[in-house]
């Protein structure tokens, strides 16, 4: 059965996958092991391409997602093209500090909305933190992995949100008590996240964000810059009561977003 508003997300969906395929494609090359016998021969013949290379790699660092991952792109393609990686580009680049990226969400998060934070934080290497008094969610990450995670979350979030919209409207009758339509509502939320939580979660055991080597060193600036925040509230799940047709719903609907690693590292975003 046709779903109108899923018709009218689509192109939106697909625009977000581009984006954070070319993400990962970048990821991807950062660890491409140059084929180039020498480094001698590598900086006599590519010095020209690493310079245009160290500018997109900055404009890949935009807050403009889509300057951002078009600069992504191109770097990928050059690094690709002349055998090159990114200790050719720049050989010290370690990070050295974390970063912090806020937006807004209501003070008292939802469940669904808490395991979708969490989700998209395991895919790109982050962290966040709800500040409930500021109404502000933090995610904090190194390097390009939060501008991502950031970008990802709200899109999903809202994409999440017209979906379940366009469910209530058409399969959650006005004549049931508000108690009940919330329990529906909030069961499909559920659905969709746990279906697109799923699918970060492989994508990241297909193609890790982080190389290994660079783990630690990601987690421990991470926790540097938790600490110097405070300390933060643990909040604990209260049991859900689910309507099993809105979950299942939610989850058919969720699996409409999707990125998959294409064969041979050349990478696609696709929808189900």
């Amino acid at each position: 059965m046709q779903n109108p508003v899923c018709d009218d997300i689509l192109p939106k969906l697909k625009r977000a996958s581009w984006i954070a395929v070319r993400y990962i494609e970048l990821q991807h090359f950062m660890n491409f092991e140059a084929r180039l016998t020498t480094t001698k021969e590598k900086q006599l013949v590519a010095s020209p391409i690493i310079e245009k290379i160290r500018k997109l790699l900055a404009l890949s660092r935009s807050s403009n997602e889509h300057e951002a991952a078009l600069a992504a792109s191109h770097a990928q393609r050059l690094l690709s093209e002349h055998n090159l990686a990114m200790a050719d580009i720049e050989p010290d680049n370690k990070p050295d500090s974390a970063d912090r990226v806020e937006t807004a969400v209501s003070k008292t998060l939802p469940k669904w909305v808490r395991h979708l934070s969490a989700g998209v934080c395991t895919a790109f290497d982050c962290q966040a933190i709800h500040n409930p008094a500021a109404g502000k969610l933090t995610f904090i990450g190194v390097g390009a992995d939060v501008q991502i995670a950031v970008y990802t979350f709200t899109f999903l979030d809202r994409t999440v949100r017209k979906l379940c919209a366009n469910y209530v409207r058409h399969h959650v009758p006005d004549r049931l008590a508000n108690r009940q339509r919330e329990m529906m509502r909030q069961s499909y939320y559920l659905g969709a996240v746990v279906t697109i939580t799923d699918k970060l979660k492989v994508q990241k055991q297909q193609t890790p964000v982080t190389p290994g080597a660079l783990v630690p060193v990601k987690e421990t600036l991470i926790k540097k810059s938790m600490n110097e925040m405070g300390p933060t509230r643990t909040v604990h799940s209260r049991k859900s009561y689910i309507n099993m047709s809105a979950y299942n719903q939610g989850q058919l609907d969720g699996n409409q977003v999707g990125i998959h690693q294409g064969i041979g590292g050349n990478y696609t975003g696709s929808l189900s």
